[in-house]
């Protein structure tokens, strides 16, 4: 039988790679990112996804929709410390459901996995409802870049 989780595909394609820089106040004493800014890097990897494939939040608000995150998970490998230059991997699983799901990897300056996760939203329509089906726009958007045959 196959799990749930597994019927989902990451799709190579379409991962986009960006760098930070560990600042400062990203750090506990011992100078290591406490770990609640990991879900601020997978944010940077979002946007840099979203800028890149054209599914920024500006160009989904514009079609009057928002996509809140409904589920976020992080898995701790190593810790990234202040000044450390880390990727951040951010790649698109391909699903039916109406739902937007990223993986991520945050690699640090060796390209050492410092950290996994992975990102659920949903599409709310303009009148405030969580939608069953994705908005045309989106559906649109996946057949553009593949994510559904023709």
């Amino acid at each position: 039988m196959m799990r749930r989780k597994e019927q989902y595909k990451e799709v190579e394609a379409l991962t986009v790679s960006q760098e930070i820089r560990v600042r400062f106040n990203e750090t506990d004493p011992l100078g290591i990112v406490w770990h609640g800014y990991y879900i601020t890097y997978f944010e940077d990897g979002r946007e840099a996804f979203g800028r890149k494939h054209g599914i920024s939040y500006l160009d989904v608000h514009k079609y009057g929709y928002t996509t809140p995150i409904v589920k976020s998970g992080c898995e701790h490998k190593l810790p990234l410390r202040y000044g450390d230059v880390a990727r951040i991997e951010t790649t698109i699983v391909n699903t039916p459901a109406a739902k937007i799901i990223f993986r991520f990897k945050i690699f640090d300056g060796d390209n050492n996995l410092a950290c996994t996760g992975e990102t659920v939203q949903v599409f709310i329509n303009p009148e405030g409802v969580m939608v069953l089906n994705y908005p045309p726009f989106f559906e649109e958007w996946r057949r553009k870049v593949g994510l559904v045959d023709e």
